[in-house]
């Protein structure tokens, strides 16, 4: 006999990003009276903006020095916003407690050596055939412990070793798609009675010389000035990324009462998909989706991930204030950038801190965003990816926290 599917609730929240670091660090900046004031910075070598990190103290959260010295930016941010987490939904720090803790993580690939990547060019610089000076650098020159440190689920190794999460382990990559599926997931297994609590999340670090040297190449960053992501169109589309990271505690109804745990919100809704953009298929996708999840106009929160990118963020807000002519849409890519396979994952994580507070957003600088003042009773979370991937979460307001 099938067993009813169990409520999903957010029971823990951990947020770093440009904005700072904590829940009412973000909706203290969100909500600020004279709009939303991105924190910004130019950087080398493309010259475009980023959205970069706050001062952040590892040691908070991530004592011993030996653990930081072995991790990258993206694994110490992903390994502090887990932390974060954790401690908000007061989950024990025994390991006891913390291996019954599943963990699902979106996470891409490690950094490159950038010393070696110019060495190699500029020796190969003017080579006939650069092949073999090529082959030559690269088995001479790149420390032996490269490799093992751009492996994706080292994340996930890491939070193990200094939180104790030690349940079962996932990681997804594949950009905004991974964040996407691990949310999903996430839900759905402790929906289906799978598991009973779980750690989901990602982060992704925006002062990556050579992410941003790809994205420069693929015509995805914004030029110019910088402009909140509603009105980036024509020559000004694209996306600014932004250093993230975001981690939530999701768990049974049942469970967290056991312990008694309260919540942000119910995770009542998440689904993804993808396939081609053209000839409309991007808003026939995402309306399916939308329409799946239920939503409705009344009180309604949207957190649209869009990233900026005209053709795709135009499609995406023109579908959602047709169907939700009412709601309050906020783009938070204006205010925290766009955050790769910790983009999906933060908007889930800032729908359910407002919808606890019972607040909204301010609306993004360039008046395309509309004021409104009701208390949210659901958030409908949008992501669609910069290349491909779409996702939609619902969330619910429950008792205040």
């Amino acid at each position: 006999m099938d067993q009813p599917a169990r409520d999903v609730l957010i029971t823990g929240v951990g947020l770093v990003s440009s904005l700072g670091e904590g829940v009412e660090t973000h909706v203290s900046r969100l909500a600020a009276a004279e709009g939303v004031q991105p924190t910004l910075e130019e950087v080398a070598p493309t010259r475009h903006f980023v959205h970069p990190l706050p001062p952040v103290d590892w040691s908070l959260q991530i004592p011993k020095k030996g653990d930081q010295r072995q991790m990258e930016t993206w694994q110490k941010l992903g390994v502090y916003a887990a932390g974060l987490a954790l401690a908000d939904a007061e989950v024990a720090p025994d390991e006891a407690t913390r291996a019954r803790v599943d963990m699902i993580v979106a996470a891409g690939g490690g950094e490159r050596d950038p010393g070696v990547d110019a060495l190699v060019m500029a020796r190969a610089r003017g080579q006939d055939d650069p092949r073999p000076i090529m082959n030559e650098l690269l088995s001479s020159e790149l420390r032996p412990t490269l490799f093992l440190a751009q492996l994706s689920n080292l994340m996930a190794g890491n939070i193990s070793i200094v939180h104790k999460v030690t349940g079962s382990s996932r990681t997804f990559m594949g950009e905004e798609s991974a964040g996407i599926s691990a949310v999903q997931v996430a839900s759905a297994r402790i929906r289906a009675g799978q598991s009973r609590i779980c750690l989901v999340g990602g982060a992704f670090s925006a002062d990556r010389k050579d992410l941003l040297v790809n994205y420069e190449l693929g015509g995805f960053l914004l030029e110019g000035d910088w402009r909140p992501v509603p009105s980036r169109g024509g020559d000004g589309s694209g996306f600014v990324p932004g250093s993230a990271g975001a981690f939530l505690v999701l768990e049974d109804a049942e469970h967290a009462a056991a312990r008694g745990a309260t919540a942000y919100g119910r995770l009542r809704f998440v689904a993804g998909d993808r396939g081609p953009r053209g000839d409309a298929r991007l808003a026939e996708r995402l309306g399916r989706l939308i329409d799946e999840s239920a939503a409705g106009d009344d009180e309604l929160l949207i957190l649209s991930g869009a990233t900026g990118l005209a053709a795709e963020t135009a499609a995406e807000l023109e579908l959602l204030r047709q169907r939700f002519p009412q709601a309050a849409l906020r783009t938070y890519g204006s205010a925290l950038g766009h955050a790769m396979e910790a983009q999906f994952p933060m908007g889930v994580a800032l729908a359910a801190i407002h919808l606890s507070m019972g607040r909204l957003p301010a609306p993004a600088a360039g008046g395309e965003e509309r004021p409104a003042e009701f208390a949210p009773a659901q958030a409908l979370v949008t992501g669609v990816g910069h290349v491909r991937g779409e996702g939609v979460a619902l969330v619910e307001a429950i008792e205040p926290r």
